[in-house]
């Protein structure tokens, strides 16, 4: 079954997660999704709170770019998530946005390969092992955690490239892929995604988390086509969705049949009841799909 979750926009302040956060929870949402954007809100000091605030939703952080993050302390504040609030954090890494990582002196020369021994070391710590590694970017000398989760949790990459699609294949447990990727988007990261589990050796499963734009009430196409060429998107109409539940319904349904396993409703920065907006997701938009 198809997961459904919202995004809360680091756009609104920090103090506007409680009240979300809990209509999400008092909604029945699945998911609530929150993003660490250079210069806006931490994701694990976010999610830690929206866990604290909630019973049931389960709280994902998409993404924690890897060259601001010394993978030991990811390791530590993922590991101290999962054993604090078990089965509700979800934790996805990624590059980074190049020019917010080049303004604080963070960017690599080669952010696959960060991303690929970042990926490597991290899943292992959450595993409870003794890592000792000396690659390019991400040197341990017998690093261990004292308290790793009861069970190894997922760990997603973002990832848009061939090269981070495979690798997010070979070495996550997951991808997260952006709100400007169509159905067919999705086709071509499943294919490449496979590329890499093959390459791998990998049988588990692997989940797909896509970002969707949405919008709802009188104003929303004018809302959504504007937030798109904000972000230099084409405005094509499989790049979002406005309109009424069974509108955003029938959308998810053709990112779900695409080989999407979750996703995630990214509404408009300016939208002005994000509280009516997730339980607009979850009472609305959820009971019309499977």
């Amino acid at each position: 079954m198809t997961v459904l979750g919202v995004v809360f926009r680091p756009q609104l302040p920090p103090e506007r997660l409680r009240a979300v956060a809990r209509a999400a929870d008092d909604a029945g949402l699945e998911e609530l999704w929150l993003w660490e954007d250079c210069f806006l809100e931490g994701g694990i000091s976010a999610a830690a709170a929206a866990l604290a605030w909630t019973e049931r939703v389960r709280v994902g952080v998409g993404l924690l770019p890897v060259p601001l993050r010394n993978v030991a302390v990811t390791a530590m504040e993922a590991a101290t998530l999962h054993r604090m609030f078990p089965g509700r954090a979800i934790l996805g890494v990624g590059h980074g946005v190049q020019d917010w990582m080049g303004q604080v002196g963070a960017r690599a020369e080669s952010p696959v390969t960060l991303l690929r021994e970042h990926l490597d070391a991290l899943r292992a710590l959450l595993r409870g092992e003794r890592v000792s590694t000396d690659g390019r970017y991400v040197k341990l000398d017998g690093v261990a955690l004292d308290w790793p989760p009861a069970g190894a949790p997922e760990v997603l990459a973002g990832a848009t490239g061939p090269r981070s699609l495979r690798l997010s294949g070979a070495a996550a447990d997951g991808t997260v892929l952006t709100a400007a990727t169509a159905p067919e988007g999705v086709r071509r990261a499943r294919r490449l995604i496979d590329e890499g589990r093959e390459s791998a050796g990998r049988t588990d499963p692997h989940r797909v988390v896509v970002y969707l734009h949405a919008a709802t009430g009188p104003d929303a196409a004018a809302r959504l086509r504007a937030e798109i060429e904000a972000n230099g998107e084409d405005p094509l109409p499989e790049h979002g969705v406005a309109g009424d539940a069974d509108a955003v319904a029938k959308a998810v349904q053709r990112l779900a049949e695409a080989g999407a396993d979750t996703v995630v409703l990214q509404p408009t920065a300016d939208e002005p009841d994000p509280e009516a907006f997730v339980r607009f997701a979850a009472e609305e938009v959820r009971p019309l799909f499977t």
